[in-house]
């Protein structure tokens, strides 16, 4: 009898650990994206974004190349290798009710070629100008789920 009012609070503690830390938790959604003048075309994946695509950047054409999920913990980064000797990597800065900051770079051949911080509101996405790729553009669309 002695037992279960002892394992009972630490059966508590224990519960609440791991709800803190999977509320630390953020699911990223990272979609990269080829922009160029060539042709009149956005991939069908792209669709929710092509308002947004077509406000902020002057390009006809809009290709998926790489759709990613990434869970995010604060302070650790997230990488995913692009190409060989290239990387994306995100990190959780801050996290809070109406939204999140996040570090994201893309590192070639262990040189930094972009290092921004945004602010990533709850349902919104950002949309990152990103570097040349073969006489292109990429653009890095971020969004969230927590």
């Amino acid at each position: 009898m002695r037992r279960i009012p002892l394992v009972l609070p630490l059966s508590l503690i224990l519960v609440l650990l791991f709800a803190s830390a999977a509320a630390a938790q953020m699911n990223v959604r990272l979609r990269v994206i080829v922009a160029s003048n060539d042709g009149r075309a956005v991939d069908p994946p792209l669709r929710d974004l092509h308002n947004q695509l077509g406000s902020l950047f002057s390009f006809t054409s809009y290709r998926l190349i790489r759709e990613d999920h990434l869970s995010l913990y604060p302070s650790l980064p997230a990488a995913i290798q692009a190409r060989p000797g290239r990387f994306i990597e995100v990190t959780l800065l801050r996290q809070y009710a109406e939204g999140a900051e996040l570090k994201i770079r893309v590192i070639r051949e262990g040189r930094d070629i972009l290092n921004t911080m945004v602010r990533l509101s709850r349902g919104r996405t950002v949309l990152i100008g990103g570097p040349r790729y073969d006489g292109r553009v990429i653009i890095f669309a971020l969004s969230a789920r927590y």
